[in-house]
């Protein structure tokens, strides 16, 4: 292992900065050569390559989102895409690769390891959507920028006497929303995970007037429900002024948790020992306080197991 490089691809998360640097800095130290591939996939089928050094990653372990930048490539997703993309990488003497990002970049490191070239995937999406690990890098930090907002949608809510109607991301699954919820106080969270009943979220919201509360707090994972529907719907039935909040691509943002960086500065470096190891197509997961290996073909096939446990205890402290 001579030589590897390293890309983001798919949304940007909290913590792929810090990822970066540990992958850099642990191959320097290793006397491997470091190169950077700028807006992913994308980046790669442009031969857009360039050397790094420990300069390269000085400062950035605190930044959000991500210094190399990223994209989605529809030409990649070929084979012919693939194989093109296996010949930019050998012509830049590039022995092994490192992915950071979610499933669909899992897999294009899959693809590029059939092809010969090494590599190895580090979860990287505020969605927490990959079902062998116990948390991806940018969701801890995803999940407090949204518990600071519902905080502050709180403040100005009970100053009118509200309903807020908060719009999280998170895709098909509904941790975001979940955790936020549970850890914001919100009294009400709606997830692709489980049907809702409107009527359920209004008669709260009526119990909870008629004893003298002010606000009331729905959080929302996107993609259920229309939520200015909704709204107006709330609205007809309790009488409360109902308004929506949709926090969109902020979540994204920021400076990663403490719980994010140290997450990342630990699988970016078993991702390049795994590497000198001789293992390929590997992705790194947590459990626990363990860090661990996983074939992709295995850990793309995880599903997500969403928590029952919490989503229950959600809706037992909001009543």
């Amino acid at each position: 292992m001579r030589t590897i490089a390293m890309l983001t691809s798919g949304g940007d998360a909290p913590g792929m900065n810090a990822c970066i640097r540990s992958i850099a800095r642990t191959a320097l130290n290793k006397g491997i050569r470091v190169k950077g591939i700028r807006f992913g996939y994308e980046g790669l089928m442009r031969g857009d390559i360039y050397e790094m050094n420990v300069s390269s990653v000085a400062d950035i372990i605190q930044k959000g989102g991500t210094i190399l930048g990223s994209a989605r490539s529809e030409e990649f997703t070929k084979p012919e895409g693939q194989a093109k993309a296996r010949n930019i990488l050998k012509s830049f003497g590039i022995d092994g690769l490192i992915v950071m990002g979610g499933d669909g970049s899992m897999k294009g490191a899959e693809a590029l390891s059939k092809l010969g070239i090494m590599t190895a995937g580090v979860p990287c999406t505020i969605d927490n959507d990959l079902g062998y690990t116990d948390f991806t890098i940018g969701f801890h930090t995803a999940v407090e920028t949204v518990i600071e907002s519902i905080g502050k949608l709180r403040d100005t809510s009970a100053s009118h006497a509200r309903a807020v109607i908060v719009q999280v991301m998170g895709r098909h699954c509904g941790d975001i929303a979940l955790y936020a919820g549970l850890g914001g106080g919100a009294e009400s969270v709606i997830v692709p995970e489980h049907d809702f009943d409107i009527q359920m979220i209004t008669d709260r919201i009526i119990r909870g007037k008629l004893r003298g509360k002010r606000h009331h707090i729905i959080v929302l994972a996107e993609g259920v429900g229309e939520p200015y529907e909704m709204g107006k719907t709330i609205k007809e039935i309790t009488g409360v002024d109902t308004r929506i909040t949709i926090l969109g691509h902020v979540q994204r943002g920021g400076s990663p948790s403490f719980t994010d960086a140290k997450l990342a500065c630990i699988m970016g470096s078993e991702a390049v020992q795994a590497l000198v190891d001789g293992e390929t197509a590997v992705a790194i997961g947590s459990h626990g306080q363990d860090i661990f290996r996983m074939p992709i073909s295995e850990a793309v096939r995880v599903p997500h197991v969403f928590n029952e446990s919490v989503y229950e205890l959600t809706g037992m402290l909001s009543s």
